[in-house]
């Protein structure tokens, strides 16, 4: 499959009673594909897919399917544990109009490198859409050098990997010098997707795209066609919203911002997330209004 542009791990949006509000979910959804996002991730960290029961998760898919299948754009589902087993039986259940299982890296048992490259390959295997690999160690507590990187890679089945290591490292720049041709890198770090992008990334999964989702969508599109200087200017007027958006743990504050907007019904997180504080909510509006100002005067829906 080809994984190329925007992706928005789009919020879980709640009632101010904490019921899941369907509605809001389905027009975000519209929403982010109507300003430029290739697809939609469900069930992603952004999601809040811990603190959902299994009746809602399977609503929030059957809701993002149904808006990507009626616009023609990519579902990408989060999937998976820190247990193999139990991952097989989650991606064995996944919802026929997926176009691909975002599967994190096994967290909190911390497995060995050969470890983590088997537990892929035997998910692979058994799975009925690709799979992109999601490194992220500062969740996960299990980093991955180079040469792990590029064994899960050239896994038949595996389409690419959603980075989000927190940094430009050492085992980034030579995994994206070296890996195969046909192996998609989405970035998934909102401050590193730049240079990310820079050294071959396909595209990207931004949380702070369901605030911005023209301006990141812009983002990426201009680092692979050019001109490069006005990507590195998006860039920079961008990164003091995704500064402001992960001030406090994510999705607290872009929810925030999003029920300030008038885009979800209320900004409720549930615990063992609280909500954003009144500080980080003003801050996160603040550069929100400065991207908006910039879109509206920019020529052609870019922040040139």
């Amino acid at each position: 499959m080809s994984l190329t542009g925007l992706y928005v791990p789009l919020v879980t949006p709640f009632t101010p009673t904490d019921e899941l509000a369907s509605d809001a979910l389905e027009a975000l959804g519209h929403a982010v594909l109507d300003d430029g996002a290739a697809g939609i991730v469900a069930l992603g960290t952004t999601g809040e897919p811990a603190t959902l029961t299994a009746a809602e998760r399977r609503r929030v898919v059957d809701i993002c399917a149904g808006v990507c299948v009626q616009r023609d754009a990519q579902l990408i589902v989060g999937a998976g544990s820190n247990s193999t087993a139990d991952s097989a039986d989650l991606l064995a259940d996944l919802d026929p109009r997926a176009a691909a299982a975002l599967t994190v890296v096994p967290y909190y048992t911390r497995p060995s490198e050969d470890g983590v490259v088997e537990h892929f390959r035997r998910l692979a295997a058994v799975n009925p859409v690709p799979l992109i690999v999601y490194n992220v160690p500062y969740r996960t507590g299990r980093s991955l050098g180079a040469d792990a990187l590029g064994r899960l890679a050239r896994i038949p089945n595996v389409a690419g990997f959603k980075h989000s290591v927190g940094s430009i490292d050492d085992a980034t720049i030579a995994f994206m010098s070296t890996r195969p041709a046909d192996c998609a890198v989405l970035a998934g770090d909102d401050l590193y997707v730049a240079p990310l992008l820079a050294l071959g990334a396909t595209g990207a999964i931004l949380a702070s795209a369901n605030v911005a989702t023209r301006a990141y969508a812009d983002l990426v599109t201009t680092w692979r066609d050019g001109p490069t200087d006005q990507a590195r200017r998006l860039n920079n007027r961008l990164l003091p919203l995704s500064q402001a958006l992960f001030a406090e743990p994510n999705p607290a504050v872009i929810k925030a911002v999003l029920s300030a907007h008038g885009r979800i019904p209320s900004p409720h997180v549930r615990l063992p997330l609280l909500p954003a504080s009144t500080q980080a909510t003003t801050s996160a509006l603040e550069a929100a209004e400065s991207i908006s100002f910039r879109e509206a005067a920019a020529v052609g829906g870019s922040l040139a």
